[in-house]
């Protein structure tokens, strides 16, 4: 059973962008590795900005500084 675990930050994702993933993922694993479609599991973590670090700072400062 395939488990994917999608991580993006939280800034509004629309709930068919969502499901785009899933059925990406999904047929993705079905695709290259024979994956049964039934048994994939998907799940999409939204992070807030703040909470999301890259090069020692959080997304939320990187992107007040135009960074």
């Amino acid at each position: 059973m395939p488990y994917v675990n999608i991580k993006i930050t939280r800034e509004g994702a629309t709930p068919e962008q969502k499901a785009a993933l899933i059925e990406g993922a999904t047929a993705l694993l079905q695709r290259t590795l024979g994956k049964n479609p039934a048994t994939t599991v998907v799940v999409i973590d939204e992070v807030d900005t703040d909470n999301w670090g890259i090069g020692g700072e959080s997304v939320t400062v990187r992107r007040r500084r135009g960074g």
